[in-house]
């Protein structure tokens, strides 16, 4: 029989370091025998006699001779090695798909167990009401904000969200800027957006700490002079790029506006690919925590199931081309528009280009929390010090 992923037993255990997931493994690795269930461990499964048997022996007659075999008939790499890196990478589908193709000699697929629009439109939370009766724009655990921004030829399509400790993310706002992006009246609605301090429940509040606006299709220039024009508020261009092993945000470059190479734009690169991975594999996540989306359900937030049709609207598929096998995303069928989907992609890359401390940044907060009763103590102890030295006098 042919030892394959399937057939590896093993037993795992998980510890958390500082909100990432460290795998181990409690026992040796063994081998499930198919027919009767017997587990053989990895040593004796190597002294077994072994030869080459061909599945298609009619292809040698056509000129075609072909091999497979997977990580687990080398000599040199241990199954317990096979194992973790497959633990490792299992909930990132960019890694999994490394292991599955290098280690395990598998085809990978995206198996699509995502939950469908209903479900997620169902997941939806209540963050809650102001003591003056307004919404809580902000739950607890929110510690910084990102925009991302999808350029249209009719609107700015955009989402504010909300990132804290260890990638969970919560969605605050998704909208529409309608009006062509030539004209001055859409970038000060933007501003509108990037300017509000969002608050939490205690009154605090945040602002938008980097915003992240699409240059591609027929608006460029004018995107380029709009990021330019507010690049003291950390608006800046990306430009999306698709295809494997382009990291998700690379060095930002300057770009001239309209040929003039005097007046010039940040731009960033974005991996669409990685960041669209990342995505798909948080929103797998079930409970709150590490990882998990939380999507705000009052129906000015914009969280509707327009929005869930675009955020699931694609799925990663192996294309066929002339230059050889590739991994690429494709709309599903019935999903029309993807912006949603593009708009949390570059708001995720906004986070990634300042890589904030998120541990400083909840100090900071906590600070604030407790800084409106410092000067309150400080006038109970200037009475206290006041009527002792009368009480001395």
């Amino acid at each position: 029989s042919e030892i394959v992923f399937d057939n590896i037993h093993f037993d795992p255990e998980v510890k958390r370091i500082r909100g990432k997931k460290s795998w181990s493994l409690k026992s040796g690795v063994s081998w499930s025998c198919p027919a009767c269930g017997c587990l053989i461990p990895e040593d004796t499964m190597r002294k077994q006699p072994a030869k080459w048997i061909a599945d298609n022996p009619d292809a040698y007659k056509k000129g075609v001779r072909s091999f497979w075999l997977n990580a687990f008939s080398s000599p040199w790499t241990p199954w317990e090695k096979i194992v973790l890196k497959f633990l490792d990478a299992k909930d990132d589908p960019q890694r999994l798909k490394v292991v599955y193709n290098t280690l395990l000699g598998q085809l990978w697929e995206d198996r699509g167990d995502l939950e469908d629009e209903d479900t997620m439109l169902a997941r939806r939370e209540d963050y809650g009401t102001r003591p003056d009766g307004t919404p809580v724009e902000l739950p607890d655990g929110v510690l910084v904000l990102t925009c991302g921004v999808d350029t249209q030829d009719n609107r700015l399509e955009y989402e504010v969200v909300g990132h804290g400790k260890y990638g969970e993310t919560w969605g605050v706002v998704k909208g529409y800027i309608m009006g062509r992006p030539d004209t001055p009246e859409v970038w000060q609605r933007l501003d509108d957006v990037v300017d509000h301090v969002y608050k939490f429940k205690n009154g605090r509040g945040l602002k938008i700490s980097i915003t992240c606006v699409d240059s591609g299709g027929h608006f460029t220039q004018e995107v380029y002079e709009a990021c330019r024009a507010r690049v003291g508020k950390r608006v800046f261009a990306i430009k999306g790029k698709g295809g494997d092993g382009i990291p998700f945000v690379s060095p930002p470059s300057k770009v001239p506006i309209r040929d003039n190479k005097r007046i010039t734009c940040w731009l960033y690169t974005i991996g669409v690919d990685a960041g669209k991975a990342t995505i798909m594999a948080n929103l797998k996540v079930q409970e709150p925590g590490p990882k998990y989306c939380h999507f705000n359900r009052h129906p000015d937030a914009g969280y509707d199931l327009n929005f869930f049709n675009g955020l699931l609207s694609e799925k990663l598929v192996l294309t066929h081309t002339r230059r050889g096998d590739r991994w690429a995303w494709e709309k599903l069928p019935g999903h029309n528009r993807n912006e949603a989907l593009d708009c949390r992609d570059y708001a995720n890359a906004g986070l990634k280009i300042i890589n904030p401390d998120m541990d400083a940044i909840e100090r900071r907060l906590q600070g604030l929390e407790e800084k409106p009763k410092a000067p309150q103590q400080r006038r109970q102890r200037q009475r206290h010090n006041r009527a002792d030295a009368f009480d001395d006098w």
